[in-house]
């Protein structure tokens, strides 16, 4: 069942306007890295060399900002133990889970679609 953002709006009012916080969390979800990020952590548990080997091209200082903002999020948890050398784990939260729960089928779609799509747009450039 496909459902218009009419829809969505007359049960949750004016979301995704302008200044709503629903399009600050599909800014932060959305990214290209916020949903790799996410997806990578959907297998499990991941250090921080895991994830930056998991996520391809991510460079430090997004993989730094991606997971900050997704722990401020309550999407990711960082969880750090009082070892040496330090050793620093990250997983999804509850919130995370339900999040990843929805966003798969839209991840396996565009995995399903992506060479129709960009085929597509090539083709009518």
């Amino acid at each position: 069942m496909v459902v218009s953002l009419a829809q969505i709006r007359e049960t949750s009012g004016e979301v995704f306007t302008e200044g709503c916080p629903t399009r600050v969390v599909l800014d932060h979800i959305m990214s290209k890295w916020g949903v790799l990020v996410l997806l990578a952590l959907t297998d499990g548990t991941h250090r921080w060399g895991e994830l930056r080997r998991e996520v391809e091209g991510i460079s430090e200082k997004m993989l730094a900002s991606t997971l900050r903002t997704l722990e401020a999020d309550g999407l990711v948890r960082r969880t750090s133990y009082p070892e040496v050398p330090p050793r620093v784990e990250y997983s999804l939260t509850e919130l995370g889970r339900e999040l990843m729960e929805r966003m798969l089928p839209l991840v396996e779609w565009v995995a399903a679609h992506a060479g129709e799509v960009v085929g597509e747009s090539r083709r009518s450039a």
